[in-house]
């Protein structure tokens, strides 16, 4: 990870964070735990999402305590990290140490992790109200800090009369992507575009689905990206009807089409692009014919994406298209209203049309206006950052035209809504026929 950038940013997400909560309270979140692989060898560490949003903060081992203000008595930020230890430095890397850290992100204050619990029944007395993830990793310790400030009651000192879950409160703060988290997610969407180019230009006949996922890989790191945002997708033939396959194992054959579902994190960000492609570099009429309905599908959705429009309106518009292409080509029978009433095209496609994307690939906000007692599909606004992914999966069926058996195919874009529209984050990855063929059969 890269140093911290402009330490006001988290700063000024702390400072909202404190502006939502009761004068005097407190709020506490730490960040994710390193993970053993097996022995003494651990996963590469990945920081929490919601710690990091408002730190900036990478090191495992570490907390964030938040104390809104209260009468006279200002706002205050509190960091818990590793002490300094140069020992341990030359085994496992830098570490900031608290001062360190404290001058570096913005903080009010920082202190040794080990003496967090030792704090918090301070920063708890007389406090009005807790925050933090419920359920999460501090369940145990804010039950014994509790217990603690409790203790004190003969002394006149009372506990948080209420604890609630500071999660909600986050979500909707990182649903809306300021300018710098817009400039990463743009600059991930541009690795990843080139990653399946590069896939692309890379595929032959015969070619082994992990041959075209070190392609991907290779990219995403030459040009500075920390890991896959996720577990990368290469998927060749009848393996592109398993939605989420992930054993990248097999040959490719002449005549198939790669489903690649691939993108890259940077800088705590996540990218999310598929593109599907014919591994010799020319489409088959029956794959033209299914491509050709998502991308017509995909272009439906991206029409329904801008600020005042209803999240759910791009599903909606995707299914219509691919409703009747179904019907058009002979996978399904019956009237375009029969095939949606009765969800009968979920034999073909059957998962959404997007979700939210930012640091998570699925990415925390609601889906719905839950304030409403009807739940209606929540207003698109500007800086939100969704995918557009629609697809279609044709398994060997009785009645299914055989032409079109084990074919999967799948567009999707990273698309961030603007004030007065969108913009596709990921549009350098070429997706039309034209464009995917051209640039295949190039030397």
């Amino acid at each position: 990870m890269r140093p911290a950038a402009d330490g006001a940013i988290y700063a000024g997400r702390r400072a909202r964070l404190l502006e939502q909560l009761p004068a005097g309270a407190v709020a506490v979140l730490d960040t994710a735990p390193e993970v053993t692989r097996n022995a003494d060898s651990e996963y590469l560490y990945r920081h929490d999402s919601y710690f990091y949003y408002l730190t900036g903060f990478t090191e495992p081992e570490a907390a964030v305590v938040l104390v809104a203000a209260h009468g006279d008595t200002p706002a205050r930020a509190i960091l818990f990290c590793r002490e300094k230890n140069l020992e341990r430095e030359i085994w496992e890397g830098f570490r900031y140490g608290p001062e360190a850290a404290r001058a570096a992100f913005g903080f009010d204050e920082a202190h040794t992790i080990d003496s967090l619990d030792g704090h918090m029944a301070g920063l708890l007395s007389n406090a009005p109200a807790l925050y933090y993830a419920l359920g999460g990793t501090l369940h145990e310790r804010v039950a014994g800090w509790l217990s603690a400030v409790r203790a004190m009651a003969r002394t006149g000192v009372t506990a948080p009369a209420v604890v609630a879950d500071v999660l909600p409160l986050l979500d909707e703060m990182r649903l809306l992507k300021d300018a710098h988290e817009q400039a990463i997610m743009q600059r991930a969407a541009d690795i990843s575009a080139q990653a399946h180019i590069r896939a692309m230009r890379a595929a032959r006949a015969g070619v082994h689905e992990y041959e075209l996922e070190a392609e991907l890989l290779y990219e995403f790191r030459r040009n500075g990206a920390q890991a896959p945002a996720y577990n990368s997708i290469v998927a060749a033939g009848a393996n592109a009807c398993v939605l989420h396959y992930s054993a990248n194992n097999a040959q490719s054959r002449d005549g198939d089409l790669v489903l690649i579902d691939a993108g890259c994190e940077l800088d705590g960000y996540a990218s999310d692009i598929t593109r599907t492609f014919p591994v010799n570099g020319r489409f088959s009429a029956p794959q033209k014919r299914l491509y050709e309905l998502v991308l017509a599908a995909q272009a439906a959705a991206l029409k329904a994406i801008g600020p005042g429009l209803p999240y759910a309106g791009a599903h909606e518009a995707a299914v219509q298209v691919l409703a009747q292409g179904m019907l058009d080509l002979g996978l399904l029978s019956g009237t375009l209203d029969e095939v949606i009433a009765g969800k009968r095209y979920t034999q073909f496609y059957m998962h959404g049309t997007g979700h939210w994307l930012g640091m998570d690939v699925h990415d925390v906000g609601q889906y719905r206006d839950v304030t409403q007692s009807d739940k209606p599909s929540r207003t698109l606004q500007a800086g939100m950052v969704v995918t557009v992914e629609p697809g279609i999966y044709v398994r060997p069926a009785a009645g299914v035209p055989e032409a079109y058996w084990n074919i999967g195919i799948r567009i999707e874009d990273d698309v961030l809504v603007t004030a007065d529209g969108h913009t596709i984050l990921s549009a350098a990855a070429p997706k039309t026929v034209d464009e995917i063929e051209q640039l295949m059969q190039q030397p």
